[in-house]
């Protein structure tokens, strides 16, 4: 796992093209929900990542610390997580610093999972032009494997929550082959894997998002 130090040595290992994240399922790790500035609300969907962790260490035997981490995305710390997790309904502003650190955690084998939770989407869009301005989100095909972990998603994400009707859809930032950001749009999965008395959603859905949030933290163990 990660040391501060690493992070002194990021541009050089990056220049290397050494990957500096490498965890595997059987690890004790512990993944983070990524705040931000802008007055939109990271902390959006409390129960979500400790349900999602419980059900994964459950079934993909992954050993995910139970509580998640909170970290900026300017902070060193951000090294020592594989996965994290943004969500919220409105504003996302990310300084310069904050994008640059951001874009080389991802470069060097960072993961971030992305969830609108309504009213996210044109903030994050924006925000990641930032970090990748070179990128553009691109819809994965039914095909890609994310959605062919344990768990098959014939069709790709579940829908949890209608909001304006529009199918669920996931996009994704690849950097040199390599999908580094997962974004899960018009589908609310963190709502999926909240407590059931929350949103009082069937549990037919409820497990349907859980599934697709194991595929997704299988889909970074393993690559």
């Amino acid at each position: 796992m990660y040391i501060r130090a690493l992070m002194k040595k990021a541009i050089a290992c990056l220049l290397l093209g050494v990957c500096l994240v490498s965890f595997k399922p059987h690890q004790s790790v512990k993944i983070a929900r990524l705040k931000y500035n802008g007055g939109g609300d990271w902390y959006a969907n409390k129960t979500s990542l400790p349900n999602l962790i419980s059900f994964c260490n459950r079934n993909l035997g992954t050993t995910i610390a139970r509580e998640e981490d909170v970290v900026e995305a300017g902070s060193a710390d951000l090294y020592n997580y594989p996965f994290i997790h943004i969500t919220g309904h409105g504003n996302i502003v990310l300084s310069a610093q904050e994008a640059e650190n951001l874009r080389n955690y991802l470069i060097a084998g960072g993961f971030l999972h992305a969830d609108d939770n309504y009213g996210m989407d044109k903030f994050f869009r924006r925000e990641m032009k930032k970090v990748f301005p070179e990128l553009e989100l691109v819809e994965l095909p039914y095909s890609h494997p994310i959605y062919r972990q344990k768990f098959v998603f014939e069709r790709g994400l579940p829908k949890v929550h209608e909001h304006d009707g529009k199918p669920a859809q996931g996009f994704g930032l690849i950097y040199k082959g390599r999908l580094v950001c997962f974004y899960s749009y018009e589908c609310d999965l963190g709502n999926g894997w909240e407590d059931a008395d929350v949103h009082n959603d069937p549990e037919v859905v409820r497990q349907k998002a859980l599934q697709m949030g194991a595929n997704i933290i299988q889909y970074v163990f393993a690559n």
